[in-house]
């Protein structure tokens, strides 16, 4: 994490709204990100004041963003220890603009299990889920703003991870797969998929 005299290299960005805090899990995911194995890191966690969902409120943060790299984390999951330095290592090794790993799944299945270890490959783009390491220019570009545009009223999923991973490719970024399992997506019944008015974010 920061401490004195080292610069910071990576902001992860938390959307949360009250449930989180109450239950445990915002807790959790900022703990997951103050064990990582490297410095230079630092949180912008955001409260959705409004109840505008995670796309907007995850956006509003990354407007804030002023190091090289961004990352995101939603509030109820978790980072492993050494999760952003096997990204920035694969980033700097490979050039990428995107980086992204898998995901083991607790509470649930794992809806995308065939694309550990398949690498990116832009004529057959697929879902990566939010929880990337990007270069903050590119994300500040992309936004998380197109998926609330898009989506239809009754979606039951804002689906932001996918326009953004879509505009990030559009915008000519390099995207890398790190295969390997770094981080837990917790499924569980408070879950809201992006919406403001599903799971535990419910007024």
């Amino acid at each position: 994490m920061v401490s004195g005299g080292v610069d910071l290299l990576i902001t992860v960005v938390v959307p949360f709204h009250t449930h989180r805090e109450k239950n445990g899990y915002l807790q959790r995911a900022l703990n997951s990100i103050h064990r990582q194995t490297i410095e230079g890191i630092q949180v912008i966690a955001v409260r959705d004041e409004e109840g505008q969902g995670a796309p907007a409120t995850r956006h509003a943060g990354l407007m804030l963003v002023g190091t090289p790299w961004v990352a995101f984390l939603d509030s109820d999951d978790e980072m492993d220890p050494e999760h952003l330095e096997k990204l920035l290592d694969t980033a700097e090794t490979t050039g990428a603009d995107y980086v992204y790993s898998h995901y083991r799944v607790k509470g649930g299945r794992d809806p995308f299990p065939k694309f550990l270890g398949q690498p990116w490959d832009n004529n057959k783009p697929h879902e990566t889920t939010v929880t990337t390491l990007v270069r903050t220019e590119l994300a500040q570009r992309v936004g998380f703003l197109a998926s609330n545009d898009v989506r239809s009223a009754d979606s039951k999923n804002s689906r932001e991870d996918w326009f953004f991973t879509l505009g990030c490719m559009n915008a000519g970024a390099k995207i890398v797969h790190r295969p390997e399992i770094t981080w837990t997506w917790h499924h569980h019944g408070a879950n809201t998929s992006g919406l403001a008015g599903r799971g535990d974010a419910r007024p």
